[in-house]
């Protein structure tokens, strides 16, 4: 009978301990163990034996009344190992091991000794496996023991734990491990796949070093006949050169280059593949939560397989992914803050960072909401453990630049998200008006702009380089100065153009972590990825219909959207089986024109402007001897052998391409010796070097000097201080600056002072002075040696020449351009000014979007984003008004209702005429707000802004159409809005080919723009020329435009005659039909009439 909790209560309400019960439901029960006769000392039963009624008489016959039982009950309990060693005839701990080694070796003589060791090392010896830390880690936390993580092998305690787990598991007694949860999913970081690598080249290494071993004398071997280090460096090599994971880094502007940085990918080598994943794999998980951003991530086969890490999430050294949580005690916030990994805070109740607390960080409410083990749930505050550190935890950087995204439609999102990386750095760049405060930080962090290592004062600033002097530090290896060179107009990866501008001024201190220099795509230290513009939201002529967007052409005129981009051209010149190739102005067959902007070494000069077929580099390359015609041999004759033996193999600007030359590089085989360009590059660089090691030196001796006139000023020289017969300082006199001015500082030290301590102090500083000189020397030495040893260069290469040349792309109709929240489109007309829709005042809007393009999208956020921008613009608008009228009493009173937190409007005050005056300069064109994701703006608060502003708080204006000067029926919503231009730019894909290359059996065009292919026409454009009945037509396509290699020349030499008669032969690819056909057995023969 079932024991329930019913009667478990009524027997200890009735203070009962024991129950009888009958002789019959003994039976079949299982003895614990062994039961001995203790007259004879026999067992009359042993353990896991069942009871039946013989054993039953027989423990009555021995008087036993009491013995144990196991408890199966077969729902909490299960009989598994009870049946298991039922059916063991092992009963010893020898015979379990020799049994044990039978299994696994069957074919192997059984032995105790061997047996056990055997078992030794399969389980406890670190020499044949090793658990790692992780895998320790993991096994203490499966199992719920605390075993030390050095202890890489397993125990006797881990087995016997394993084996319960798994049968409680099997009993359905506790949850089977979630396989996406991010406890068991790990990061395997660039290190760890280096060094597993690196452990397959060791080993391969090693099995190459004992072959040798065992073929040749040991004794007579050195080691590096034994040790080839090939393997390895193969192994490293292919790895950084064929790895899926090994990728060409996303350069398009900063944000691009630090989400790739940050990327996770499942896929790769001992990862998944695209075909095999499935829903569960790529789907948001709870314990992505803070981890990995749920938005972005790649559209198509790739989704959910390639994710980003989230804002503050960062990787531990187990390769968990963790994310930082504010310890709360007794509901109050406590100021620290620590890092969780899934598994650590999976039963914990995390609050939400925006949960209401007062000034002393206690929670208001008595119940807070709360995530407990991924779900959502109300907590008592006092039950709280943790909270998130910040509303923005959740997303990755790159959604948390996308201003109102908890308005956005998620699909929307993970497209602004994605096409922020693809925004093309402008030539002036612009912070947005509607941010959302992390601008910033991505900035800085990105790499792309300029930080100060130390607290500073700006000695120089220029386009080109700063330099900083430091405050003594004291410690001779850090230099007093600092000179950063900024990098200009150099090509990313994606040819855009990286170039570096600095903000600071000479005379201007700096402290330590703020930006000196904006890189690409940044504006006054903030990500500046595209521009402010006025939009308005309405349809005009049927031009933005299916998101195309309509322009105005004043952004075009002043060029809103303008950007450069830098394209690379190579070319090498061999050692080839002919001869040598030569890179020379002295070109075979082409024209004085052609070469007006080559050098003398055959380079083009820099600032040349070029287009599609001019030459960059001239090269020929040494001919094979062929039969020569009767003219060429006259022309030998004439002028000699050059003129036959070489042919142009000159590098060419392709077509689609014009531009400046802003740059070229030659680089020489070392020992060959260096053309004038070379040599004049590379005294330019070690100039520039020169310059460096100058200002260094003059930086370092001027805070020497200013430290050493600190300690001297109004000390007493007591001995003449000389510099061969002249005297500089003597006896007596009292030396200040003008005294010291004069004497060079190596000869300071001999300045003789009555306070010993001002002496050491002089001798200090002078020593700390030198070793400075040497370390800039030093430096200086090495960067200016690396010029005279000449280039590594690939084998049977003389020389390399890179040529840059730069283009400016102007917006164009069929550029892409989008928004921050997946509004994407195409720009489809360039209106003129005078046709756009403008405002009361007569102000022309720049772009206009269609109004269809956010109701079934979902993306409201952009609407949000508009109105705030038109308050930000309005604001912007008065600030400028009143600085023109120089109205400044007014102008303070604006600004602290604009900026009304109490530490802003302390520094307004504190501010006199003309700093308040610059303050309200960097508004004039707009207010800049931020607007955190997750904790953004409400609508009362644009509203009320809007209404500062002075415009309507609707968000939404009067507009007048430019062609008719009649208002529109309807108010229009018009606002500011922050708009990108991707690098899907018309230029780099428009294409068009008269005659190119040919594929070489077919005898048909190429196809792509990479080959200056043709188009295809393919089955379905000739079932729509045979609809039309264009037989003529189809029959060019089909032979003279394609194949047809003897009707090519006919119709040339038709079209030379003036003879416009289409004389059409047989294609080729119809001759390579039956070619394949005989080939099958098939003899196919044309019947010509």
């Amino acid at each position: 009978r079932m024991v329930t909790q019913k009667a478990i209560k009524r027997l200890t309400a009735a203070k009962a301990k024991t129950i009888l019960i009958a002789q019959d439901d003994m039976l079949d029960k299982v003895v614990a163990h062994t039961i001995v006769d203790p007259e004879s000392g026999l067992p009359i039963v042993k353990a896991n034996e069942r009871i039946d009624d013989e054993i039953l008489l027989k423990l009555k016959e021995a008087r036993i009344s009491e013995f144990d039982v196991l408890f199966i009950d077969m729902v909490s309990t299960s009989d598994s190992i009870c049946k298991t060693l039922m059916l063991d005839k092992v009963e010893t701990k020898e015979e379990a091991i020799i049994e044990i080694y039978r299994r696994l070796r069957p074919g192997n003589p059984a032995t105790p000794e061997v047996a056990q060791a055997f078992i030794d090392n399969l389980f406890f010896k670190t020499t044949y496996y090793d658990l790692s830390d992780v895998g320790r880690l993991k096994i203490n936390q499966r199992l719920g023991i605390k075993s030390p993580i050095h202890l890489r092998t397993l125990r006797k305690e881990d087995i016997l734990l394993t084996v319960r787990a798994l049968i409680s598991l099997k009993d359905t007694q506790g949850a089977v491990d979630d396989i996406d949860h991010l406890g068991n999913r790990r990061v395997r970081a660039v290190g760890e796949l280096l060094e597993n690598q690196y452990r397959i080249g060791l080993v391969r290494m090693e099995r190459a070093i004992k072959e040798r071993m065992s073929l040749q004398e040991v004794d007579a071997l050195m080691p590096h006949d034994l040790i080839n280090p090939k393997p390895v460096s193969a192994v490293v090599k292919e790895f950084f050169g064929t790895s899926q994971l090994s990728q060409f880094m996303d350069q398009t502007n900063p944000l691009s280059e630090t989400t790739h940085k940050r990327r996770l990918s499942a896929l790769g080598p001992g990862g998944l593949t695209r075909e095999r994943a499935g829903f569960e794999v790529r789907d948001v998980h709870p314990s992505h939560y803070g981890r990995i951003c749920p938005i972005e991530t790649p559209e198509g086969p790739n989704i959910g397989l390639i994710v980003s890490l989230s804002t503050y999430a960062r990787v531990n050294h187990f390769g968990f992914i963790e994310t930082p949580y504010r310890v709360v005690e007794n509901a109050t916030l406590s100021k620290d803050v620590k890092f969780f990994d899934a598994f650590e805070e999976r039963e914990l109740p995390i609050a939400q960072a925006n949960a209401p607390v007062d000034e002393k960080g206690e929670y208001v409410n008595p119940l807070v909401t709360s995530r407990v083990a991924g779900e959502m749930m109300m907590v008592k505050r006092d039950d709280i453990e943790l909270m998130d550190i910040s509303p923005n935890q959740l997303v990755s950087i790159s959604a948390s630049l996308i201003p109102f995204l908890e308005n956005d439609d998620a699909n929307r999102a993970l497209m602004g998200s994605n096409m922020q990386r693809q925004a093309v750095p402008l030539l002036t760049c612009d912070a947005p008006l509607v941010g959302t405060g992390i601008e910033g930080i991505v900035a800085r962090d990105s790499g792309g702009a300029i930080v100060a290592q130390r607290d500073a004062k700006v000695v120089d600033a220029d386009a080109s380089r700063i330099v900083l002097k430091h405050n003594p530090a004291g410690v001779p290896s850090e230099k007093d100065v600092t000179i950063y060179n900024l990098s200009k107009f150099i090509r990313s990866n994606q040819n855009t153009c990286f170039n570096q501008r600095p903000i600071v001024r000479q005379g201007q201190q700096v402290k330590k972590g703020e930006i000196i220099a904006d890189g690409p795509a940044t504006d006054k230290g903030e990500l500046a990825l595209g521009k402010n513009v006025t939009v308005a939201f309405m349809p005009w002529g049927g031009y933005n219909y299916e998101d195309s967007i309509l322009i105005g052409e004043r952004v075009v005129r002043e060029g809103v959207f303008t950007s450069v981009h830098i394209v690379e051209f190579e070319v090498v010149a061999r050692d080839t089986k002919l001869g040598k190739e030569d890179i020379t102005r002295d070109i075979p067959n082409v024209g004085d024109e052609a070469l007006k902007n080559l050098d003398d070494s055959g380079i083009i000069r820099l600032g040349a402007e070029v287009d599609a077929g001019d030459v960059l580099v001239g090269k020929i390359t040494p001919k094979g001897e062929t039969q020569l015609s009767p003219e060429e041999k006259l022309l030998r004759a004439i002028f000699g052998e050059k003129a036959g033996d070489v042919k142009d193999t000159s590098l060419r600007v392709p077509p689609g391409v014009k531009g400046i030359v802003i740059d070229a590089k030659v680089f020489s085989r070392r020992g060959v010796e260096k053309d004038d360009r070379t040599s004049m590059i590379e005294d330019g660089e070690i100039t520039a070097l020169e310059k460096d090691r100058k200002d260094e030196l003059k930086v370092i001796e001027d805070v020497v000097r200013d430290e050493i006139e600190q300690l001297l000023s109004g000390q007493k020289c007591y001995a003449p201080l000389k510099k061969g017969k002249k005297v500089l300082i003597a006896k007596g006199a009292k030396i200040d600056s003008k005294l010291l001015a004069g004497i060079p500082v190596a000869q300071v030290e001999g300045i003789v002072l009555k306070d010993p301590s001002i002496t050491e102090k002089i001798h200090e500083i002078l020593e700390r002075y030198r070793d400075q000189r040497e370390l800039c020397r030093m430096v200086y030495a090495q960067q200016v040696s690396r010029y005279e040893k000449g280039d590594d260069l690939p084998p049977g290469v003389i020389k390399m020449v890179k040529v840059y040349v730069a283009m400016k792309r102007k917006l164009s109709v069929g550029d892409k351009m989008a928004g921050r929240h997946g509004n994407k489109g195409v720009v489809s007309r360039i209106l003129p000014q005078e046709d756009l829709p403008y405002f009361e005042d007569g102000t022309p809007v720049d772009m206009v979007l269609n109004p269809l393009g956010v109701p079934s999208r979902m993306n409201v956020g952009q609407i949000l984003e508009i109105h705030l921008g038109r308050a930000a613009k309005g604001l912007g608008d008065q600030l400028n008004s009143l600085l023109e009228e120089y109205k400044i009493k007014e102008l303070k009173v604006k600004i602290k209702k604009i900026f009304s937190d109490n530490e802003t409007i302390k520094i307004i005050n504190s501010l006199d005429e003309t700093e308040l005056c610059e303050f309200a300069e960097n508004y004039k064109n707009g207010v800049h707000m931020a607007t955190p994701v997750f904790d953004g703006a409400k609508e009362d608060e644009i509203k009320s802004l809007l209404d500062e502003a002075g415009v309507d708080t609707s968000g939404q204006a009067t507009l007048y159409d430019g062609r008719t000067g009649e208002p529109f029926d309807k108010k229009i919503t018009v606002g500011s809005m922050y708009v990108m231009k991707l690098h899907h730019l018309v230029d780099d894909k428009i294409h068009a080919r008269s005659i190119g290359p040919y594929s070489l059996v077919t005898q048909q065009p190429l196809g792509g723009k990479a080959q200056f292919g043709g188009q295809r026409l393919g089955e379905m454009e000739v079932w729509a020329m045979e609809a039309y009945g264009a037989a003529y037509a189809l029959q060019e396509f089909l032979t003279v435009k394609s194949d047809d290699m003897a009707g090519r020349t006919r119709m040339y030499e038709k079209i030379v005659k003036g003879q416009n008669v289409l004389e059409p032969g047989m294609p080729e690819s119809f001759r390579v039909m039956t070619k394949e056909l005989k080939s099958l057995g098939l003899n196919i023969e044309l019947l010509e009439d």
